[in-house]
């Protein structure tokens, strides 16, 4: 019987358990209850043993390489380990093993039976495992390995040791997969890892696998595809290619930590390669002189031509006459860019051609500004709903409109997707304010034409009746005080961002990109001084002509982080005020030319007094929807000068989730989390490099504000009603 029992332990079958692990009723008057015990419970481990073999035979014959891996290795496990104990078991039966045969004479089932009891639980877990991999048609490769770490987290140590070989098995064939991906570029036609667009494949990776590190996946492989695609001069070279081959044997993808650094480490050789011999610095200078030029609007005549464009395009087709041609589609934005640019220094650009504008809710029918609108509300909403997202990109077209920028490697190794949804927020806010500020000069001009004109028929006084003629002159003033307060305001804060923060930056940008060593000795005094810098590279630091691809990627960010900052787009308290004031200017704007260009009506548009009233009714309303306006907007002025001034005592150059919603409010291409980890340091980092610079631009802006003392002496409010303290005034 005992060489029976050894049999059936080994896989085969027998007529001691005709059905499954149950013992053939004939032999049961034979047996004592607890020997009958023991032979079922080892004919129940050979039962699951068979199994597992039995499934190990079927799924190895699956298209996927990796369950065929597991297989192999399982049934590895299943030879070295379980059948060595069979084998093992009937040698010392044989000998007659002491510790096994009782008196050189007999051998206990029970000890048989405690024998094999170490693999009751491990073949327990690894039946569960081969009915749930047999449950599904096709396993990839990033679920299995997460299945199998989850069911290796066992406090029993043998299964524990098991699967936990099972597992790296499988990673061993993916971490040659994604070997092949990260040295050769290579992508696999079983099982990829990747699309040929270099996207990864749903599935591909396991989770423990963070962002970071999928995000090198994909961009060194690319790379080294790219590379490879075009031929280029010079490749990879072999003695690095086989010091990441080396690091990638050193580490399995469960141990997150080590993992994400060899990723770190290899991308960071690989992009400094490239800086060296394909990303050029001439390149990178160009893109960046590019991207200023037409999304921080430094080409200012092609920028004043765009806008302007933009707004005949507008009326264009509100004055068409069928449905059809009264749409504004992106064909119509991006043939006006082009428009926009004759005659100026844009027109024999090459860079122009990557400019396209996108329309995210698709063609719309353009409407004029609003006239209905509260502005009242409008200045209570500053205070209620600071914390909300503010953006600016409908404020040019009436509906969300995005300036994207067409990036082609290499360049698209230096600039990211959220690089330039950065760029386009910010040509969204400088585009709002130079448009305001364009439609205000075109309303002071139309008030001084029809002013003129008017003057030639009335002398010195307004017109009018004796009774009239004091309200005439009220409103005239007060109407030039509101376009004039709106001009110098919309003056110093156009004056401030393109001259104050846009210019300063941009020079400072190309200084350090022609001058690394004088940058890198900078960064090397201020870490001496305990001071940190977000792109304080060690290699930085010691080469005197080499601007390695890590710092130049940091000297970037940190240019756009100081523009974001300085034009208070990181502060969603200011940002809820600013847009509320280009509303207001663009009503009052809109008002007037509604009027005809002036605030006064004309003097036969008014009729007769004879009705017994003091004053014409059109001028009675006109001097209502003025002097609502203009409190309105002195309101938000004062709001605005005091979160300014708040904002320089509390810190808010440290920004806060809020201010990265302003930012990125529309982006569908980054989330708000990578823009903070990214581009904004949180509270409790230390200072940026140059931060006192940053807060030195907002602090010029408020003096800009108050170079006359009308805010700080006016004790918190500068409206006095509709002649109120004039900015201009000394």
């Amino acid at each position: 019987m005992i060489a029976e029992v050894l049999l059936v332990l080994a896989g085969h079958e027998s007529s001691l358990f005709p059905d499954d692990h149950r013992l053939h009723p004939s032999f049961r008057s034979l047996l004592h209850p607890g020997e009958e015990q023991c032979l079922e419970a080892l004919g129940q481990i050979a039962s699951r043993y068979r199994q597992i073999k039995a499934s190990c035979a079927i799924l190895s014959r699956s298209s996927s390489r990796y369950i065929c891996a597991l297989c192999a290795t399982l049934s590895q496990i299943l030879k070295d380990e379980y059948e060595s104990l069979v084998v093992e078991t009937e040698a010392k039966v044989l000998k007659r093993d002491p510790s096994l045969v009782g008196q050189g004479s007999f051998v206990p089932l029970s000890a048989i039976r405690a024998t094999f009891a170490q693999w009751d639980a491990p073949l327990i877990a690894l039946q569960s495992l081969m009915r749930h991999l047999e449950s599904q048609d096709q396993w990839r490769p990033g679920p299995l390995i997460d299945m199998l770490l989850e069911r290796s987290k066992t406090g029993v140590y043998r299964i524990h040791d098991v699967i936990s070989r099972l597992a790296i098995a499988v990673q061993r064939i993916w971490r040659s997969q994604l070997a092949s991906l990260l040295i050769h570029g290579a992508l696999s036609s079983t099982d990829p890892l990747a699309s040929k667009d270099y996207i990864l494949v749903d599935g591909s990776l396991p989770t423990c696998i963070s962002e970071e590190s999928k995000e090198s996946i994909i961009y060194v492989g690319r790379a080294i595809a790219t590379v490879k695609v075009n031929k280029w001069q010079k490749q990879l070279p072999r003695d690095l290619a086989l010091q990441h081959a080396s690091l990638l044997e050193s580490v399995w993808p469960e141990d997150q930590y080590k993992f994400d650094s060899v990723l770190s480490q290899i991308r960071t050789n690989v992009s400094e390669w490239l800086w060296q011999h394909v990303l050029t610095q001439k390149d990178v200078e160009d893109a960046v002189e590019s991207l200023a030029n037409y999304f921080l609007l430094r080409n200012g005549e092609f920028s004043l031509a765009l806008i302007r464009e933009i707004e005949r395009l507008k009326i264009s087709r509100l004055a068409a006459r069928t449905a059809g041609s009264s749409l504004i589609r992106e064909q119509d934005l991006n043939l006006a860019v082009l428009r926009a640019s004759l005659g100026t220094t844009a027109q024999h650009d090459s860079a122009l051609l990557l400019l396209h504008f996108q329309l995210p809710s698709g063609p719309l029918r353009p409407l004029l500004p609003s006239l209905s609108s509260d502005p009242q509300a409008l200045s209570s909403s500053t205070t209620n709903n600071q914390a909300e997202m503010v953006t600016f990109d409908d404020l040019v077209l009436g509906t969300p409109l995005i300036l994207s920028y067409a990036i082609s490697w290499p360049l698209d190794l230096f600039l990211y997707a959220v690089d330039l949804q950065i760029y386009s927020a910010l040509f969204n806010y400088l585009s709002s304010l130079r448009r305001t500020h364009i439609r205000i000069h075109g309303c002071w001009t139309s008030l001084s034409n029809a002013q003129r004109a008017r003057r030639r028929w009335t002398g010195l006084g307004e017109g009018g009746t004796a009774e009239d003629l004091n309200r005439r002159k009220e409103l005239l003033r007060c109407g030039w005080s509101v376009v004039r307060d709106m001009g110098w305001f919309l003056d110093t804060l156009l004056g401030y961002v393109m001259i104050d923060v846009v210019d300063v930056e941009h020079r400072r940008l190309k200084d350090l990109l022609r001058k690394p060593y004088a940058g890198s000795e900078s960064i090397r005094n201020r870490q001496r001084s305990g001071s940190s810098h977000p792109y304080s590279d060690e290699k930085a630091t010691t080469s005197p002509s080499y601007l390695d691809f890590t710092t130049l990627r940091n000297i970037h960010t940190t240019y756009l982080e100081r523009l974001v900052t300085g034009c208070l787009l990181s502060n969603p308290a200011l940002t809820a005020i600013i847009r509320p004031i280009f509303q207001v200017c663009d009503r009052f704007v809109a008002q007037v030319e509604r009027w005809g260009g002036d605030i006064l009506p004309a003097l036969l548009f008014e009729g007769s007094l004879g009705s017994g009233d003091d004053v014409g009714t059109m001028v009675r309303e006109r001097f209502e929807t003025v002097t609502e306006i203009n409190k309105v907007f002195h309101t938000l002025l004062n709001s605005f000068y005091e979160q300014l001034s708040i904002s320089t005592s509390n810190q808010p150059f440290n920004a806060t989730a809020d201010a990265s919603k302003s930012i990125l409010a529309n982006s569908t291409l980054a989330s708000v989390s990578t823009f903070q980890r990214t581009y904004v340091r949180t509270k409790g980092a230390k200072g940026l490099e140059g931060d006192g610079e940053v807060r030195r631009h907002v602090e010029r802006l408020l003096l800009r504000l108050d170079f006359n003392g009308a805010f700080s002496k006016g004790g918190g409010s500068r409206f006095k009603g509709g002649n109120g303290v004039l900015p201009g005034e000394f």
